[in-house]
């Protein structure tokens, strides 16, 4: 495979600080020679675990972005026993638009691994993450939150994996993030994700989504925060007491979870986050916007549990996930 065009200015093995760029040269109409310039930041003393902390997989997700570029104002070796690498903003053209996908190709990063040394941006992107990052590191935690167009509860996830000791590690790192809400998570589209990458490669990996709307709250920058503290004391590479946070254990272990819309429309929104929900409730209607004077359509639970996601905008078009239902287990 072809070497990746991606150069790091930070020394990933230099003891210390290092705040600099991950340099993917770039042509374009605004700078011939250019390049995307990814900020990175590298923490290391000496010999012990590694963690990668990323934020911005998706461009329009701010809790990860928040919470990690204070953290590289903050973490000194001192405090660091092995090495923390912290990408802010991974899908960082996404993240300077605003957008879930990158504006210069349309890539969903989350979508793109493996990726390809000689692809799109995004593609380039995903090589070395894929290539050079993950084979660094012994946790991954990737901040995600519901972007412009979903809000969920508050949940650190992961998934349900065929190695079963990999699993209780993952689960294990997921109760030490100590999130409100923790999720054994179904993906309607797993193909091309980091966490499928991380996981495969033998990775402790945690993911999150802490909100959505396209924004973040006090409250869930407060918990990112948090949970990053107490996922480096789990890893064994920072010094200090969890904060033991209770969590309330949350499953997707189908896909009668997700309430997909069959319309577009006007929709109304019956439950809200953490609701209860029985099975053949009304979750949402929607409404049409063309006209006057037709009934609205029902979307109903197929199943039974507790609201753990929704759309968010007020319209919503056909195949727009509407509602996520999850089952309490404790």
């Amino acid at each position: 495979m072809k070497p990746s065009p991606i150069s790091p200015t930070v020394d990933f093995d230099r003891d210390g600080v290092q705040h600099g760029f991950l340099k993917l040269p770039y042509s374009r109409d605004a700078a011939a020679w250019g390049a995307v310039m990814i900020p990175v930041t590298v923490v290391r003393n000496g010999s012990g675990p590694t963690a990668l902390l990323t934020g911005a997989n998706h461009g329009d997700e701010y809790e990860g972005a928040v919470a990690l570029r204070k953290l590289t104002d903050t973490l000194t070796p001192e405090q660091v026993r092995g090495r923390v690498i912290i990408v802010p903003f991974l899908n960082f053209p996404a993240f300077r638009a605003g957008t879930r996908t990158s504006p210069i190709d349309k890539g969903n990063l989350n979508r793109s691994f493996p990726g390809k040394p000689d692809g799109t941006v995004t593609e380039k992107i995903a090589d070395y993450i894929q290539r050079h990052l993950l084979p660094l590191a012994d946790y991954v935690l990737d901040i995600h939150s519901g972007g412009k167009t979903l809000d969920f509860l508050p949940f650190a996830a992961i998934h349900v994996l065929d190695d079963k000791a990999q699993e209780a590690r993952c689960q294990m790192a997921m109760d030490a993030f100590g999130a409100p809400y923790s999720m054994h998570m179904l993906e309607l589209d797993s193909v091309g994700m980091f966490d499928t990458a991380a996981e495969e490669a033998g990775k402790v990996f945690v993911s999150t989504e802490l909100g959505g709307g396209g924004t973040a709250t006090a409250r869930s920058i407060a918990i990112a925060e948090r949970g990053v503290r107490d996922f480096l004391i789990h890893c064994g590479i920072c010094q200090g007491e969890a904060s033991q946070r209770q969590s309330i254990k949350l499953d997707m272990p189908d896909g009668d979870c997700y309430v997909a819309s069959t319309h577009d429309g006007l929709l109304e929104m019956c439950v809200d986050l953490g609701d209860p929900v029985n099975t053949g409730d009304v979750v949402g209607r929607v409404y049409d916007v063309t006209r006057t004077g037709s009934a609205p359509v029902e979307y109903r639970a197929a199943r039974g549990g507790i609201l753990a996601a929704r759309h968010f905008p007020g319209l919503i078009s056909v195949g727009d996930t509407l509602a996520v239902i999850a089952d309490v287990v404790g």
